[in-house]
């Protein structure tokens, strides 16, 4: 199973690389032989903002980047969104992300790890809210994060114990949802 950590947020000095990269390491130390996670960073990606002249819905992708990404999450099997809250919400980056495309979405699992105000809560509920709508499924799968302020003073991220333990309960969750 091709699992995705998508990073959603580029800002410099982001937590959500680090958190992201936590979770990789994470996850490996599981016994999941079949599980191939990946980490997919939209900083990386870069992707412009959406301005197509079709709507993803119409499966019409006139621009190469949008098909490029389209490519890359038909690939995927599952979905971990790593998700700082702004502003009560998600950030814009992950939000055009999610936009981009449409049917590549659709019968695959989510799960959710985020930090920020209110431990990232309110982006999670705004994530699965279009998350539902563009036909992912909802793992009811979330992580958050608590005191990330007070976390995140080294390069690397570590979560606690039970952060740890409740990767193994994501991946879980996304296994069973996942249609491999």
């Amino acid at each position: 199973m091709k699992l995705y950590i998508i990073v959603g947020s580029v800002r410099e000095g982001r937590v959500a690389i680090k958190i992201a990269d936590w979770l990789l390491r994470e996850i490996k130390k599981l016994d999941f032989s079949t599980l191939q996670p990946e980490i997919v960073d939209l900083k990386e990606w870069n992707l412009p903002f959406f301005a197509g002249a079709k709507p993803p819905a119409s499966g019409i992708y006139d621009q190469p980047k949008q098909r490029e990404w389209a490519d890359k999450i038909a690939a995927g099997d599952a979905f971990i969104f790593v998700t700082p809250e702004y502003n009560h919400g998600y950030s814009p980056v992950l939000k055009n992300a999610l936009d981009y495309i449409y049917k590549e979405w659709q019968a695959k699992p989510a799960a959710y790890v985020s930090y920020g105000g209110s431990n990232g809560a309110r982006s999670v509920d705004q994530i699965r809210q279009v998350g539902t709508s563009i036909g992912m499924i909802d793992s009811n799968a979330v992580i958050q994060i608590r005191d990330i302020g007070q976390r995140n003073k080294t390069e690397s991220f570590e979560g606690n114990e039970f952060d740890n333990k409740a990767i193994k309960l994501i991946i879980n969750k996304l296994i069973q949802y996942a249609n491999v």
